[in-house]
């Protein structure tokens, strides 16, 4: 047994997975749980470079890290032995079912995502023999275990959030579901950790998302605009009410459509904003060079590496061919990351099936193919840091503004108090997880700017 780890019984184990004879295990746990439980703590026993671990069993503590003062310090409370075999099963990902489930309690759940991040290496580096085992006990599991009632709560989970009255929960009033840009006026990055959250807050910061994107494209009155992913029409509805222009936008959502268009009408901006049922590989000939602008909000992480050529020859066969800008956020790898085969996670399972992050370069290197040099990269920028903040506050408001009643109305399922508890869980980890991802550097989120290769951006001469 490995010096660092520390039980909380003074008896000596023999394995991981067994306990001394004077203690009787509260729920003693069967053989593949056990099992599973020795294989976890043996990585885990190498893997914990940095910080603390504590793990409370029912009939043990498991200790550990070089350090237990360290101020990486992280607690978990195992509530079921499920949970030995969700993770063992499934690593990080069996872990997000776990806390979704209530298999564990964390103290901190923030802490938890910062301890993964800062040993990620080492995890790697002790995995490979954990990965061939764990990819038999899927198997097992499936085999053995079928349907149950927990993973029937997790799909359950997975499926129910679509409302908008959901989003308009915790989204600002723009219901813009992308990183703001917070600056000085609302106390900064941390201004919510050390101020605390001022009303409007986020309304501001996405505003000046908007149109820091807007005003990049160059927008001008009379100009005509095509967007893929409307979301709920915000930044459409701004590119016509404040720039005089004319927008056409793509959604593959029913639901979104018919709230941004109900938004549309209360604007008064009829015809001048137009909402498409559409996939971007479908856009009609009409649109052939026909916008001065394009813009997209976080939809890249949809297209898929097999496609990001193709979005951007539909791009470069909507825009004029002189005088055009187009103007892209999304959420990255870091080009050291970046891979085309991207692993099931919580994000892909829980959050957006099937989506795949590219990177930056990825995403110039389609561009430049695509349009056979006719898009000049105009500019790059990494909104990543504002990302955590945002995250922070969408948690917030959720839990202050989510109306259960509603979510009942509409998906009776959440009626039982266990799954409405896994269900709110499922966003508490969401917003954790990708905040400690983008403050840690393991993701991204870049804006680009691309124009025609004709174009400049001032005048020079």
């Amino acid at each position: 047994m490995p010096s660092h780890i520390h039980l909380a019984s003074k008896e000596s184990l023999s394995s991981y997975g067994s306990c001394p004879p004077n203690v009787t295990r509260a729920r003693p746990y069967p053989f593949l749980t056990s099992f599973a439980r020795s294989s976890v703590l043996h990585v885990l026993s190498s893997a914990i470079q940095v910080g603390s671990l504590e793990i409370e069993d029912v009939d043990q503590t498991f200790r550990f890290g070089p350090s237990k003062s360290s101020t990486l310090s992280v607690r978990l409370k195992v509530t079921s032995g499920k949970f030995w075999t969700r993770v063992f099963s499934s690593g990080d990902l069996g872990f997000s079912e776990a806390y979704m489930i209530g298999d564990v309690e964390v103290a901190n759940l923030k802490a938890i995502m910062d301890l993964w991040l800062e040993n990620q290496g080492t995890m790697a580096a002790v995995s490979s023999l954990y990965s061939r085992l764990a990819a038999a006990a899927t198997g097992l599991r499936n085999a053995f275990f079928g349907q149950t009632r927990s993973r029937a709560r997790l799909n359950v989970v997975a499926s129910y959030d679509q409302s908008n009255a959901l989003f308009e929960a915790f989204l600002s009033k723009e219901m813009m579901y992308s990183c703001a840009l917070w600056s000085d006026e609302e106390g900064g990055l941390r201004g919510d950790l050390v101020h605390g959250p001022t009303p409007g807050d986020l309304e501001a910061a996405q505003h000046r998302k908007i149109h820091h994107m807007l005003r990049t494209a160059r927008l001008k009155p009379g100009d005509r605009v095509l967007e893929f992913g409307t979301g709920w029409g915000g930044l459409a509805i701004e590119a016509a009410a404040t720039y005089g222009c004319e927008v056409d936008t793509l959604t593959l959502s029913v639901e979104q459509k018919t709230l941004a268009e109900a938004r549309v009408r209360e604007r008064g901006l009829d015809g001048r904003v137009r909402v498409h049922l559409l996939d971007y590989r479908d856009v009609p000939a009409s649109f052939e060079h026909a916008f001065d602008a394009f813009v997209s909000v976080e939809m890249l992480e949809h297209v898929g590496s097999k496609y990001y050529k193709k979005y951007f020859e539909t791009v470069d066969f909507c825009l004029k061919r002189s005088g055009a800008a187009a103007v892209v956020t999304c959420s990255t790898f870091p080009e050291g990351r970046y891979s085309t085969y991207q692993a099931d996670d919580f994000m892909r399972r829980y959050m957006w099936p099937n989506s795949c992050l590219p990177s930056a370069t990825v995403l110039i290197d389609a561009a430049y193919a695509a349009s056979q040099g006719r898009f000049t990269l105009e500019a790059v920028e990494n909104h990543a840091p504002h990302y955590p903040r945002t995250l922070r506050t969408w948690d917030r408001r959720l839990k202050a503004n989510l109306a259960r009643e509603t979510m009942v109305e509409r998906y009776p399922a959440l009626a039982d108090d266990a799954t409405y508890a896994a269900f709110l869980r499922k966003w508490e980890y969401l917003f954790a997880y990708a905040g400690a991802g983008f403050a840690k550097g393991y993701i991204t989120c870049h804006m680009l700017t691309f124009v025609r290769a004709s174009d400049v951006t001032a005048e020079c001469d």
